[in-house]
């Protein structure tokens, strides 16, 4: 009996780390973030309990707007950046020539300090003298400067674009690595069959590393839902709000308003969709990990 509670008091002790972490790091902020989100907090006045009005203001409001366009730009963001990370790794996987250069090349977009790589991004949108703008005039496919980030459509996607470019090494390395753990008795067994390329890549190589795929996507997805530096840097939100998305919204209110009581209400429904989105990835990875693919 001494010897089983002196294990349990040890293995509590091996957890109070992680316990203390948790609480203070990760538990504590969320309770306090949602305690304020019912509350006037700011800088000019008392803090007064209001209830559900900070919520009510954010669905009377358009707020619903800056929600549809998050969830557009995280769509679009997350699906170029799988399309392009499997397709990359596909080919890094491949015996080719120069592979050892071609996954050096991969990396600098990662290895770039974030903002640099950003404000290099930010110099080539530019109408004036930005590289691209430049290209386009020189090859006959614009009558003049082209100032993509001074137009909401064009905006958009440019933001979307940089975020492609920096987040794409990550989920090719990480697909890479998944090929590169397929056991090669099931490649050799197939090519002895007769069997294309590409038929084993339908049959082995993408049914294998769906798994990987689904947690890279969940990865990304978190990571560019709460995407915040490369829209700000790049456009601030703007033009006219038309690159404006939840974080960039809940700042604003909460910084830039010093509103901190509508921008906790904000930020809590921010955990909400990322809690939902998680709550998905788990029951997809179950159902997988248990052959149950209903």
């Amino acid at each position: 009996m001494g010897v089983q509670r002196s294990t349990v008091i040890f293995a509590w002790l091996l957890l109070f780390p992680a316990v203390l972490y948790v609480t203070v790091i990760v538990a504590y902020p969320l309770l306090d973030t949602f305690i304020l989100s019912f509350t006037d907090a700011s800088l000019k006045k008392t803090t007064n309990w209001v209830g559900w009005v900070n919520y009510g203001k954010i669905f009377n409001s358009t707020f619903a707007e800056v929600i549809i366009r998050t969830f557009i730009w995280t769509f679009f963001s997350v699906s170029i950046k799988m399309i392009i990370g499997v397709f990359g790794a596909t080919m890094l996987n491949s015996a080719v020539p120069g592979r050892a250069l071609f996954r050096v090349l991969t990396m600098p977009p990662w290895i770039v300090p974030m903002a640099i790589g950003i404000f290099m991004w930010g110099w080539m949108y530019n109408g004036q003298f930005g590289m691209i703008s430049g290209m386009l005039q020189r090859f006959g496919l614009a009558s003049g400067p082209v100032a993509f980030l001074a137009e909401g459509s064009t905006a958009f996607w440019a933001t979307i674009i940089t975020d492609v470019w920096i987040g794409v090494p990550m989920v090719t390395l990480y697909m890479l690595a998944a090929m590169q753990a397929i056991p090669q008795d099931l490649y050799e067994a197939a090519w002895t069959d007769g069997a294309g390329r590409f038929y084993r890549f339908r049959r082995i190589t993408l049914p294998l590393i769906v798994p990987s795929m689904i947690t890279m996507s969940m990865l990304s997805l978190i990571a560019t839902f709460n995407s915040f530096d490369i829209i700000w840097i790049l456009t601030r939100g703007g033009p006219s709000g038309e690159t404006t998305t939840m974080i960039i919204d809940t700042y604003r209110t909460a910084i830039g308003s010093n509103k901190y009581g509508e921008g906790a209400a904000r930020a809590v429904l921010i955990c909400i969709f990322l809690s939902i989105f998680c709550v998905c990835y788990f029951r997809i990875t179950s159902r997988l990990a248990s052959g149950d693919k209903r």
